[in-house]
């Protein structure tokens, strides 16, 4: 049985199953390699080949990588606190910053620092001694005892909803644990991470693709914060904090209740942020929105005009889009492409002086963007009344520098995003930018008829523009909205599995695809015909009332 692999340019031959271990040999004397894609498929360093293939070599600067460095992180750490205090259950979450936030939900303990020294001797001991990982593939039913022995009742939970009858483990002097991803060959291969204190827990930081496989400095962010703690709060409430919880409130109380509780929180956050317009109206002239993508901005900004309508004010929507600049005068891309999501790809003096002028009482002919000629054309003209707030949402709304000429007292800034605390088991958090190109890849084939893969191609350009223009604006808003719903996944599932799985295995969205599959496969299917017609969720699934608005 003879097979050849393509690696760095080289072509072996092999007679029999080898790892990428062996392959690799002594190309990795620093461990930077901590996994590779085989064929396009992202494989653990200890995967065997018996078969003709091409291998590229992944490090922390690769995002698949980096999941696989971060779910590895995770063990150790559990397996850290598990030495240092075994009594003591913890729970992962993703929090500001881009880090792991660690939670102590055993009574009786407290975050402090000599917890901190004590479990930060511990990951290091482990990391020195090099202890290999070991991939177990156990049956349910052998499964089950190792959990209750380790007092995994949170692993217990999510068997019943598990469609295999097998579960995966990796051992590892003698702990035993998984995390949903693919692991590190051995504890030597864990190098970068900071643990540091964040009441009332602990924060990990990790190295990052975005940042060239460095841990990115430290930004505290209170107000992200402080809306992803009301997030858990709330799910603990309803009990949709672990997929498990979520599934067993469908079964339990039926989809019509599980929806309307959802449902309701989302209406009780526009009748608390109405309010505040509302207290607040002899001042605020603009109303600005802003969010990652697939946020729910459009819906969103629907339902706060009713919200305020029926408050008896009466606001104008203005689009951010119609003041880009004519196509030859907006700047370029890395890749020489007109880049549409910087900043200065709109006419941002134009923009102050309409809404300066708006503010003011006067008539104005607003611009049209014509997206087919890429020019602009004259648009709707207007006249605001004192009291009458101007509705302005994009990617740079919470930009200063777009509303420059307007004082700050008259904006009125709200971030809108889904800020799900949800974890599959206490170990294994589900990711919040996951949760929102589920959302995009089933918009984007209902509504622009685009493919999955398309979709997950074009999602690294995306975040790279979010993590450029979005997030270091959310800290100055007035409001955060919290879009996410629940029961959105069960709903979901059924649109976006289907397409995934049209994603090929030798595509190099595949691995992505396969992520996703294996989140989404936890969940209970769930029927969308009482998904109310104003509901954000209908924004991606269609439905929406609003779509000729």
């Amino acid at each position: 049985m003879q097979f050849t692999v393509k690696t760095n340019n080289d072509t072996l031959t092999f007679n029999k199953k080898t790892s990428l271990l062996e392959i690799l040999g002594e190309e990795n004397p620093d461990r930077d390699i901590i996994a590779a894609r085989v064929n396009n498929r992202v494989r653990e360093l200890t995967y065997e080949v018996n078969y003709d293939c091409e291998i590229e070599w992944l490090t922390v600067k690769d995002s698949d990588a980096v999941k696989t460095y971060e779910a590895s992180l995770r063990y150790v750490v559990a397996m850290a606190f598990h030495r240092a205090y075994p009594e003591l259950k913890i729970r992962f979450a993703y929090n500001v910053s881009r880090c792991v936030s660690i939670h102590l939900l055993t009574p009786g303990y407290t975050a402090n620092t000599a917890m901190l020294l004590k479990v930060s001797h511990e990951i290091e001991e482990i990391i020195k001694a090099d202890y290999p990982l070991k991939r177990m593939l156990v049956p349910l039913d052998e499964a089950k005892p190792v959990y209750e022995k380790l007092g995994y009742e949170d692993k217990m939970g999510l068997l019943p909803y598990r469609p295999e009858k097998t579960v995966h483990l990796y051992e590892c002097d003698g702990f035993y644990d998984y995390m949903y991803n693919h692991m590190v060959p051995s504890t030597g291969y864990i190098k970068k991470y900071k643990l540091r204190l964040y009441a009332p827990g602990f924060l990990l930081q990790y190295p990052r693709a975005e940042t060239g496989g460095e841990i990115p400095p430290f930004q505290d962010a209170p107000t992200f914060g402080r809306t992803l703690t009301e997030s858990h709060d709330w799910s603990k409430i309803v009990g949709s904090d672990t997929v498990a919880g979520i599934n067993d409130s469908i079964k339990k109380n039926g989809t019509v209740e599980f929806i309307n509780i959802c449902e309701a929180r989302h209406n009780r956050m526009l009748c608390e942020l109405g309010q505040l317009i509302e207290d607040s109206i002899d001042d605020v002239s603009l109303i600005c929105v802003a969010g990652p993508s697939s946020s729910g901005k459009t819906t969103f900004a629907n339902r706060l005009r009713i919200e305020l309508l029926a408050r008896g004010i009466r606001p104008i929507r203005i689009s951010i889009d119609d003041y880009y600049l004519e196509k030859h005068l907006i700047p370029k891309d890395k890749d020489g492409n007109i880049d549409l999501e910087s900043i200065e790809a709109l006419n941002i003096p134009l923009f102050n002086q309409n809404m300066v002028d708006l503010i003011a009482g006067e008539e104005v002919t607003l611009p049209r963007f014509d997206f087919q000629s890429g020019k602009s054309v004259p648009g709707r003209t207007l006249k605001v009344q004192h009291g009458q707030p101007i509705i302005i949402e994009g990617i740079h709304a919470l930009n200063d520098r777009l509303t420059r000429d307007i004082p700050k007292s008259a904006k009125f800034k709200i971030f809108i995003a889904p800020q799900a605390q949800m974890n599959l088991d206490d170990h294994n958090p589900v990711s919040l930018t996951d949760l929102r190109l589920i959302r995009r890849i089933v918009r984007d084939y209902k509504f622009r008829n685009a493919s999955a893969e398309e979709t997950i191609e074009m999602w690294p350009s995306v975040r790279a523009g979010e993590f450029k223009w979005i997030y270091d604006t959310q800290e100055g808003s007035d409001y955060v909205y919290n879009s996410m719903l629940s029961y959105e996944l069960p709903v979901m599932k059924k649109y976006a599995m289907p397409l995934l799985k049209q994603i090929d295995e030798q595509s190099p969205c595949f691995p992505t695809a396969l992520r996703l599959m294996r989140m989404l496969k936890f969940f209970i299917d769930m029927p969308d015909d009482w998904v109310p017609s104003n509901s954000l969720m209908r924004e991606f699934i269609g439905g929406s009332c609003y779509a000729d608005v």
